[in-house]
């Protein structure tokens, strides 16, 4: 990790788009080492408000594109126009900030999308040159994770969000796809800020990176675990095997479009006879942790959230309130569980959560986490300190 006598100046544009809101969210955990320049998307149809942008960067990740539309001159006319409004904006102000482009693998393909993606780059590449400025062009493969818009970002997340609700998704082209998980993309984007920060009197001032996928297979494949995760997870309450890196990034994409609201809690079956009650609490196809915990009257446990863990929260005694809200929205869903009839609410990745005793007794819980990780890849927590 390198260390700066003040945080590096990062903005993103494109900041609300599906990677752009994953980039916002994980560069703002680290505080000490980046500072987060806001950016909206209005600010190109202001030239003053843009300039002041580029004017207060030491970083600009050019995320902003048209992905789709109804017509492709739009999506080569638009992408080249915002390419072309943030070189302006640098060298009117005369900024040299170090700009990260995303491209991507389409570039090979003869459609609109590909050549305003490869024809951006060039336009970046030349204004380093001419400006003594640098320049990292990042060809991507397709990138998948949760939060992403269904229809629009990727067929993973149209897959997820039609199995979530109720719809049945179909394959127009059976196609071997090269994918990247979005907290791998986050990660990779960090390390090349850093770097180059580290070593700017070293290489070239372009560059050129092609980020290699972390999972190759056909459309097919992909569709068929999630459509076991449906029948697992949404109708049988089975947690999936989640020790395949992969699987365990899809189904934290997957669980991310559950409607929440309507699902949880998610009652157990409860069998009673002479001798008392039994209750299955988690069938496992994978493993992980569980956990238990009393909670006094009043107490509230938790405030923090996640960035790769899986987690389920039981009551099986007490009266407890469970708040959830995803990091970045106002939004939170609250739920009232009661040990008589024993329910769950899972903890989504990068959702602040915590449980609250409501009752009159000593709550008692049981926690489940997956922890089946890579050594590099070990997650922590991280605190909320005014709560959810």
């Amino acid at each position: 990790m390198t260390t700066y006598q003040s945080p590096l100046k990062i903005g993103i544009t494109g900041q609300a788009g599906f990677i752009g809101t994953h980039l916002f969210n994980t560069l703002g955990l680290y505080p000490e080492r980046f500072e987060r320049i806001p950016f909206e998307d209005v600010y190109f149809a202001k030239e003053d408000l843009l300039r002041e942008f580029v004017r207060s960067c030491d970083v600009i990740i050019h995320l902003a594109a048209l992905n789709r539309h109804n017509d492709p001159k739009e999506i080569y006319n638009t992408n080249l126009r915002l390419v072309k409004q943030l070189i302006k904006a640098c060298e009117s102000t005369n900024s040299k900030p170090h700009i990260l482009f995303s491209s991507s693998t389409q570039e090979e393909r003869d459609n609109s999308y590909g050549k305003s993606k490869k024809e951006g780059r060039e336009l970046f590449e030349k204004w380093a040159v001419k400006n003594n400025a640098c320049f990292t062009g990042l060809v991507i493969p397709n990138v998948y994770g949760p939060f992403g818009n269904p229809y629009y970002n990727s067929f993973i997340a149209t897959f997820c969000y039609q199995l979530t609700h109720g719809e049945t998704p179909t394959i127009q082209l059976d196609n071997q796809v090269k994918l990247i998980y979005i907290n791998e993309l986050i990660k990779e984007i960090i390390n090349l800020i850093e770097w180059k920060q580290s070593n700017q009197t070293e290489g070239v001032p372009v560059e050129n990176i092609y980020l290699k996928e972390t999972f190759e297979g056909k459309v097919s494949e992909v569709l068929s675990i999630l459509e076991k995760y449906k029948k697992q997870y949404l109708q049988n309450g089975i947690l999936p095997d989640l020790t395949n890196k992969f699987n365990k990034n899809l189904f934290n994409t997957f669980a991310c479009y559950i409607d929440h609201k309507n699902f949880f809690p998610f009652l157990y079956k409860k069998n009673t006879d002479d001798r008392g009650s039994f209750v299955e609490l988690i069938k496992l196809d994978s493993g992980g942790q569980i956990s238990f915990s009393t909670t006094k009257i009043g107490i509230t446990r938790g405030n923090h959230f996640h960035t790769r863990k899986a987690e389920r929260f039981t009551v099986i005694k007490g009266k407890a309130l469970i708040e959830l809200r995803r990091i970045g929205t106002k939004e939170v869903l609250s739920f009232e569980l009661d040990g008589d009839y024993p329910s769950f609410v899972d903890m989504p990745i990068w959702f602040t959560h915590n449980i609250r005793n409501i009752g009159n007794d000593e709550l008692y819980t049981i926690f489940w986490i997956n922890e089946f990780y890579d050594k590099e890849d070990t997650d922590t927590f991280f605190e909320v300190v005014k709560g959810v």
